[in-house]
């Protein structure tokens, strides 16, 4: 477990979705999180009070987190100065870059001589074994996307929450570095050797006979070049009953791909759903859950209704408009009278 209070790390960061593991935490957990810290140079803010080191610390703070994430996921000398400096004023450091706090000498030497702790969350478990897609008890919803960073991990949490609120079991499981900070615990799936991907899942949402549901956080997406390989791994592995698909309607081009427009949604759910059946030869379509966060509120709801008319599924914004029209179809006995999201 990570120590909280947090201060949550921006640095020199200027890009929005590259700041979304501080932004994560922010928001699910905004009761441990004393502060944000960033440089001059860094437009971006979650709201925070802006603190140095010294004044984190003095607030109460016991771990920066790096929260944040770019392609390749190195640590640039900038980043290691920072980290220094939050060991030097007293407080641990938790990263989920792919480049390992444990592989900066000088950042080990710090942490030993001062008893603190260098926390990486990419380190995957040490003891998986290989996917076997044996069809295993249990109901299991894995969230899909046209796109990385489009609200995989934002949905999951909010359709656990919404399962939970109708008298469900429900359990998230994180796969990404946020949702593990979140939920304090999971696997980093993008950090598992390929081999492995379907395995961890399995180990990560085995079989249960209570009825309940694992909601497993999505990643990548199985139409973009550089992260199908993590996202085909996860279908296969979370052998899902169903899926839901999340997009970003204001983002014209994938993630890191200049000229490569976004997939379409049906031809994205139809992609998924065939893969899906290797190991789960009955799963479906459950819903659509988009990101209008830079659209107001009739546009979002248009939005909606267009995703609604172009695949034949509900489809809401989780965080601002509530989960309540795929929980009708998910889990529509227990669905309480009235509760359905009016659009």
């Amino acid at each position: 477990m990570i120590a909280s209070p947090f201060l949550l790390y921006l640095g020199h960061s200027t890009d929005p979705v590259g700041i979304k593991t501080s932004r994560g935490l922010a928001t699910f957990r905004s009761t441990d999180c004393v502060g944000e810290f960033r440089h001059d140079d860094c437009p971006l803010t979650l709201g925070l009070p802006r603190l140095t080191m010294a004044e984190a610390a003095a607030h109460g703070a016991k771990t920066l987190v790096l929260g944040i994430a770019h392609p390749g996921g190195d640590m640039a000398p900038a980043l290691i100065e920072d980290a220094a400096a939050a060991l030097e004023a007293g407080m641990s450091v938790a990263s989920g870059l792919h480049h390992r706090l444990h592989d900066v000498p000088r950042l080990v030497d710090m942490a030993r001589s001062r008893g603190l702790d260098l926390i990486d969350v990419r380190d995957p478990p040490a003891d998986l074994t290989v996917g076997k897609g044996t069809p295993r008890a249990g109901r299991r919803l894995l969230t899909v996307g046209t796109d990385c960073s489009v609200g995989k991990m934002y949905a999951s949490l909010a359709l656990t929450e919404g399962l939970r609120s109708r008298g469900a079991k429900a359990d998230f499981r994180a796969t990404g570095q946020t949702g593990i900070l979140i939920a304090g615990s999971g696997v980093p799936v993008d950090a598992v050797v390929a081999d492995f991907i379907s395995g961890a899942i399995e180990a990560l949402a085995p079989a249960r006979s209570d009825g309940g549901w694992d909601v497993i956080e999505g990643q990548g997406a199985l139409l973009h070049p550089s992260f199908a390989g993590v996202s085909l791994g996860l279908l296969h592995g979370a052998q899902p009953e169903a899926i839901v698909l999340c997009h970003d309607p204001a983002r014209k081009e994938m993630r890191g791909l200049p000229g490569r427009p976004m997939p379409d949604l049906v031809e994205t759910l139809a992609l998924n759903l065939q893969l899906a059946r290797l190991t789960s030869p009955q799963v479906y379509a459950a819903g659509v859950c988009l990101n209008t966060a830079a659209f107001d509120e009739a546009a979002a709801r248009a939005l909606c209704a267009r995703a609604e008319q172009e695949t034949g599924l509900p489809a809401t914004d989780p965080h601002r408009f509530g989960t309540d029209p795929i929980l009708d179809l998910l889990c529509p006995a227990s669905s309480p009278p009235g509760t359905t999201a009016s659009r």
